[in-house]
């Protein structure tokens, strides 16, 4: 599966984004999706990830109740809403998928990122 994110930006403190994830190369309905971040100086972590139907949904403590994450198989995309950034939200966000559903960092296939900078 090849993945491209994309719709990350500028957005002052409380705004909103959606990321999407373009899946192309293999059937994106067989494949769990996750979202991932990293900011600076840290380490990759979790944020978000459903199931190949979309009706298994995880979510990090921070992301639940501000983030949503989808999917349209037709469309072969995925989404994830950001609402009511912060500050600490500015990082680079990664999709990824996996025939498995899984919130580790052990998935088969990544996105190349996209950057998403909050200001205060």
């Amino acid at each position: 599966v090849q993945l491209q994110a994309s719709g990350g930006g500028l957005v002052q403190a409380g705004g909103s984004l959606r990321l999407s994830c373009a899946a192309s190369g293999r059937t994106f309905s067989n494949y769990a999706m996750g979202w991932f971040r990293r900011a600076p100086g840290k380490e990759r972590e979790f944020v978000a990830v459903i199931g190949s139907s979309g009706r298994t949904i995880y979510y990090v403590d921070f992301a639940k109740g501000r983030f949503t994450i989808s999917r349209d198989n037709a469309e072969n995309t995925g989404y994830l809403q950001m609402n009511s950034l912060k500050p600490e939200d500015t990082a680079v966000y990664y999709c990824a998928a996996d025939r498995t559903l899984r919130t580790d960092r052990n998935y088969a296939y990544w996105g190349q990122g996209t950057l998403v900078t909050v200001s205060s």
